[in-house]
């Protein structure tokens, strides 16, 4: 038998009707002979709706008191679930982050997981009980006070539990099938992939991708925690129960260790992020630490910057710098590099939140030469300019006009052969 952690996210247990369809998900692995731990995050819709009410009562609010709002709604759906658990013969308590306990970082609102003790659990597993824990947060031990892990931290705390559990599965579940190809809203014939190394997903989590929060497969990455995305709406009792050592299964994709993964593509996915904008530095100074006079302020101010681009001038003595941040830093940035202006030296700032990052992401692409120029190649004989370009060992990243960027990601995704015949 198995040890298996299930998380359901918000629109899996988004009203009454989808809470017992998820307890029909859990009953499966326990007639199974499984022990059970559930990760459940707040009902569709009620974290924002705890958000708005606390920055309507006051803009400048203590992160503290927000992070005691804003958990309240794991802690119903939590509650919920073991009721209807009960209802169905099985035993099932709820557990909040603190009574476990979860241990975090002193950051509300973003705190870090650093410890789990899951032991009160596993003795409850021996008795055949449900453990229906709420995700998205733990407790603060200076001050003794629930911390939140930032949104979409139920995935975190799912994978977390796990370890801490030494779970054979964690089981993601969402309103998708699996990890895809591409956004099959983008591209219909996108393809669901059976499994996923942790460096890809990561990329891809990092660059578009919603199904997975990035904290959560770095998490399962570092302690080796196959993790498996499933749909919480397919039959419960069509999908396989989970079995120590099984390494396949129908319904799903796994997040595993590369070597799991026996032929790796070339390229596995395509990513998309829309929340980019470009800031483009005209005629700066082209002299020793100008980089750092720009770049060393934006640091400062937690400002993250991703593409880098500079063009130095044909006489050599001014350059010009693009680079990208988040869409939602970009005021920001703007003010930050106008307030520099006398320490960086330079002649005019633009800006546009009118640009998109697409991205090929594969670890195949370690061994084989020839990707980038594929990708630069498509891209040219669609008249799609590039605006910067960055790239790692797996990932190959371009900014583009956003016009154009269902047009990139569907030629990208048949030139690299993953389109679904």
């Amino acid at each position: 038998m198995a040890v298996v952690v299930m998380k359901f996210g918000g629109t899996s247990v988004a009203n009454i009707e989808r809470i017992r369809n998820a307890a029909k998900h859990v009953k499966r692995e326990v007639e199974a002979g499984n022990s059970v731990a559930v990760v459940v995050s707040a009902m569709a819709g009620t974290t924002n709706q705890l958000v708005e009410w606390v920055r309507e009562a006051s803009p400048m609010h203590d992160a503290r008191e927000y992070d005691a709002v804003v958990a309240t709604g794991e802690q119903v759906t939590a509650g919920l679930l073991a009721i209807v658990l009960q209802g169905l013969g099985i035993s099932a308590r709820s557990w909040q982050g603190w009574q476990i306990p979860i241990t975090t970082s002193q950051a509300h609102g973003s705190a870090r997981i650093e410890a789990i003790d899951g032991s009160e659990i596993l003795q409850r597993f021996e008795h055949g009980e449900v453990a229906v824990v709420t995700g998205f947060q733990g407790r603060e031990p200076e001050r003794n006070r629930i911390a939140t892990l930032g949104r979409g931290g139920s995935d975190t705390s799912a994978v977390a539990v796990a370890i801490a559990l030494k779970a054979d599965l964690c089981d993601i579940y969402t309103d998708v099938e699996g990890i895809y190809t591409t956004d099959p809203r983008v591209v219909s014939k996108a393809r669901r992939l059976n499994k996923i190394a942790y460096e890809e997903m990561l990329e891809m989590a990092s660059l578009g991708s919603k199904v997975l929060q990035t904290r959560s497969v770095e998490l399962a990455m570092v302690h080796g925690m196959r993790t498996r995305v499933l749909s919480s709406f397919a039959d419960p009792e069509s999908q396989q129960p989970v079995r120590a050592g099984m390494n396949d299964y129908d319904v799903g994709t796994i997040v595993c260790d590369e070597d799991e993964i026996l032929e790796a593509q070339v390229v596995s996915g395509i990513a998309y992020a829309k929340d980019e904008a470009k800031v483009t530095i005209l005629g700066v100074a082209d002299k020793p630490g100008v980089a750092a006079s720009v770049f060393g302020p934006l640091a400062d101010a937690a400002i993250d910057v991703d593409m880098i681009v500079q063009n130095l001038s044909s006489d050599g003595m001014r350059t010009d710098m693009t680079f990208t941040v988040q869409a939602t830093q970009l005021d920001k940035a703007l003010a930050v590099i106008n307030q520099a202006r006398g320490t960086i030296d330079f002649e005019e700032i633009k800006s546009s939140a009118d640009v998109v990052k697409v991205s090929v992401i594969g670890i195949g692409m370690r061994s084989h030469a020839g990707v980038a120029a594929k990708m630069f190649k498509a891209l040219s004989e669609k008249n799609i300019n590039i605006l910067a370009i960055t790239t790692s060992e797996i990932k190959i990243s371009v900014l583009i006009d956003s016009a154009y960027a269902e047009l990139a990601v569907r030629t990208l995704h048949s030139v690299y052969g993953l389109d679904d015949d």
